[in-house]
Formats: structure tokens, C-alpha cells, sequence
């Protein structure tokens, strides 16, 4: 971990990427999940108190992400929002934040709203795909991603939206909800300022 963390500052630092994401790891194949649970969170909070350290010296920002333990990664230790927000706790340092892809809480516990109202002073950055295809957010599924959007912007989130999904075309075919969702709130390409009336 500590080995793969070092690289990751250097790349980080060489791109002038302040943020890192931190992984949680995965419950070893064979073993119940109860059985180690304890030792994986121990193991997972001296990890990230570590990282936490490492990163403060470069000003960076590590990201614990909830992974989705139903469909995408059944090993996988963090799957929710709430796992995430105790260990944040009692880890206890202010350079470590959420990265709540709205994909994976969707499908582990839904009631998106009241998470992002509940965890975001934790947010550190937001992911999104539609659920539950993990295509783009115009496409048919179970998000209203206008109202979320809106919601974020209420609630002043002014970091990057990271899109992981797997667009239906190609890249540029990928990225055209978002023309169409700048046009439908008046903005230029780009969501810098109004469009010409």
C-alpha cells in the first residue's frame, strides 16, 4: 500500500492532480465478510491515517469511494456511503473526503438526495453514471440527473463531476447530455455564462 501510494503522489504531483483516491482493498476470496470486517477496518484506518499524513505534506486530498457490493465488486471492503462516513470519523483528519459515485449509492441504499444532503460536508467529489445501465445520464434509468444537478448546485458542491460511465458511442457522442443540459439552462457550451438571448 505504502509503495503504491508513493507512485500515486508522484504521478499525482507530476499531472497536478490534488486529489488521490485511497481504495479500500477486498475481502479475501473464500473468507465471510463478518469474519474480517474488523480487521480490514483496523488495517483501512492506518492506512488511510498514513495516506492522510503522506498527502498533507503535498497539499493533496485523498478520496475514499463506496463501491457497490451488489453488481460491481461483491469483494470489495467500503459499499456505502455510511461505512464510509464512520471511518472517515475515526480517522479523523480533514484531508480525507467522500467520493460518492451516485451509481454505487444508488444501487446499495438509494435516497440520493438525502445522502448528498446528510454526507455532503464529506464530499470531496462527485461521480456519475445511470443506473442501472452505468451509461450516460440521459439515458433511460432510474436517475433524475437535472434534479440532482440542481440539487448539488443548492447545496454549493463546486468540484468537478467525474462522468464513469461506458458512453453508448463513441466519446464525444458520450458527452452530448451535457450540451443539451446547458442549452436547457441557458448556458454556453461549457456552462461559463448565459447564452445570446
Amino acid at each position: 500500500f505504502r509503495q503504491d501510494l508513493a507512485a500515486a503522489v508522484q504521478y499525482a504531483r507530476a499531472v497536478g492532480c490534488p486529489r488521490i483516491h485511497v481504495m479500500a482493498g477486498r475481502v479475501p476470496l473464500g473468507t465471510e465478510r463478518a469474519a474480517v470486517a474488523g480487521e480490514m477496518e483496523t488495517t483501512f484506518i492506518e492506512n488511510l491515517r498514513y495516506a492522510a499524513d503522506l498527502l498533507a505534506q503535498e497539499d493533496m486530498i485523498g478520496l475514499v469511494e463506496p463501491i457497490n457490493n451488489r453488481i460491481t465488486d461483491p469483494q470489495y471492503y467500503l459499499n456505502s456511503p455510511h461505512q464510509a462516513a464512520a471511518i472517515l470519523e475515526k480517522v479523523g483528519r480533514p484531508n480525507l473526503k467522500l467520493q460518492l459515485d451516485l451509481f454505487h449509492c444508488q444501487i446499495m441504499d438509494g435516497n440520493l438526495s438525502r445522502n448528498l444532503e446528510t454526507y455532503f460536508p464529506l464530499i470531496g467529489h462527485i461521480q456519475i453514471a445511470q443506473v442501472p445501465g452505468r451509461h450516460e445520464p440521459d439515458s433511460p434509468g432510474e436517475l433524475n440527473f437535472s434534479y440532482i444537478f440542481e440539487l448539488l448546485e443548492s447545496l454549493g458542491y463546486s468540484g468537478y463531476v467525474g462522468c464513469e460511465y461506458a458512453p453508448k458511442g463513441d466519446t464525444l457522442e458520450g458527452l452530448g447530455w451535457l450540451h443539451s443540459y446547458w442549452e436547457d439552462r441557458g448556458l454556453q457550451h461549457g456552462g461559463t455564462g448565459k447564452a445570446a438571448e
